[in-house]
C-alpha cells in the first residue's frame, strides 16, 4: 500500500515538472516571437515615421512690401537665351519686376531692349534664391497664375547650387512647373540628369485641367522632394512620382541629393514651345502670391 502510494506521489510530481517544463518553453517561444516581432515591427515602421514627420515652414515671402526683397533673392540681368534660342533679355527694372498688391510681377513685354551692345525684341525678367536659399529635401510650393499665350514661358524650377556631379546635367535640374502658353490648360514638371550636354536625359509627367485654364486663376505649384523619391502636386492633389534617375558623377541618388535653389522666370519663344505670334498679347505677366519652404521636423 505504500509503496502503491509513493508510486502515484511519483508520478503526479513528475506530470507537474512536465508541466512546468511545458509551461517554461512556450513562455520562451512566446517572448523569442514578441522580440522578433516587435524588432520586425520597428524596422518597418522607423524609416516611414522619419519620412512622415510634419512639414515644417523654414523659409517663405508672401510678397507683401513694397519691392523685391534682395535678401532672399538676386534679379538676374542677362540675354544669353536660357540655352533654348529664347528671344527674351532678363532685366530689373520695375517694367519687368516689381511687387504689387500683394503679389510679385515678372512681366514680359515687346520692346527693343539693349543691355552692352546686346538687342532682343522682348524684355522679361527671372530671379533665383541662390546662396539666399539653397536647400538639399524639402517640400516647394509656389501659388501663381500663369501667363497664356503662344510662344510665352512661365517655369518655377530648381538648379544646383554647387554642381557637385559637373555642369548641366550631371548635377540635375528640378523643374517643379513649366507651361506653355499656347496649351493653357496643361503643366508639365520634369527631371533633368544624366551626363553632361548633349549626352543629358529627361523624365517628366504632366496635369491636365478637365475644365478651365491655368491662366483663368491662382494655382498651388508644389513638389516633395525626398531622398529616393521626388513628388508632383497642384492644388495639393498628387499627379506624377518619380523614383529612378542617374548621374555620370555620382552613385544614385545623385544628382538630386545636393543642396539646389529656386528660380522663377518668364521666358519668351525658343525651341521648347515655339515663338510668339500676331496672336500673342503683350504685355504678359507671371503673378506669384507666395512662395514657401518646408523641411521635415
Amino acid at each position: 500500500m505504500e509503496q502503491e502510494l509513493l508510486a502515484n506521489s511519483l508520478w503526479r510530481l513528475s506530470t507537474k515538472l512536465r508541466c512546468l517544463r511545458e509551461l517554461s518553453l512556450l513562455w520562451k517561444s512566446y517572448f523569442m516571437f514578441r522580440s522578433a516581432f516587435l524588432l520586425s515591427l520597428l524596422m518597418l515602421v522607423s524609416p516611414v515615421s522619419a519620412q512622415n514627420g510634419e512639414w515644417k515652414l523654414v523659409w517663405n515671402d508672401e510678397f507683401d512690401g513694397k519691392s523685391l526683397d534682395y535678401s532672399k533673392w538676386e534679379a538676374e540681368v542677362n540675354s544669353f537665351g536660357g540655352g533654348n534660342q529664347e528671344l527674351q533679355m532678363y532685366t530689373d527694372r520695375k517694367e519687368n519686376l516689381h511687387v504689387e498688391e500683394g503679389h510679385l510681377v515678372l512681366e514680359a513685354r515687346k520692346e527693343r531692349c539693349d543691355i552692352a551692345g546686346t538687342v532682343r525684341d522682348y524684355s522679361s525678367a527671372r530671379i533665383r534664391s541662390k546662396h539666399r536659399g539653397d536647400w538639399k529635401y524639402g517640400k516647394f510650393e509656389v501659388r501663381a497664375k500663369l501667363p497664356s499665350g503662344q510662344g510665352v514661358w512661365p517655369a518655377i524650377w530648381m538648379l544646383p547650387t554647387d554642381e557637385v556631379y559637373g555642369t548641366w546635367a550631371s548635377s540635375g535640374e528640378i523643374d517643379i512647373m513649366e507651361f506653355k502658353g499656347q496649351e493653357p490648360n496643361v503643366v508639365l514638371g520634369t527631371l533633368h540628369f544624366g551626363k553632361k550636354w548633349p549626352g543629358n536625359k529627361f523624365s517628366s509627367g504632366q496635369k491636365k485641367l478637365a475644365n478651365g485654364n491655368f491662366s483663368d486663376n491662382f494655382h498651388s505649384y508644389a513638389i516633395e522632394w525626398e531622398e529616393g523619391a521626388i513628388r508632383w502636386y497642384i492644388d495639393g492633389e498628387l499627379y506624377q512620382t518619380q523614383k529612378e534617375w542617374s548621374s555620370d558623377g555620382g552613385k544614385y541618388p545623385a544628382p538630386f541629393d545636393q543642396r539646389f535653389h529656386l528660380i522663377l522666370n518668364l521666358a519668351i519663344g525658343g525651341n521648347f514651345l515655339g515663338n510668339p505670334d500676331a496672336s500673342t498679347p503683350f504685355p504678359r505677366q507671371f503673378q506669384v502670391d507666395y512662395v514657401r519652404v518646408y523641411q521635415r521636423s
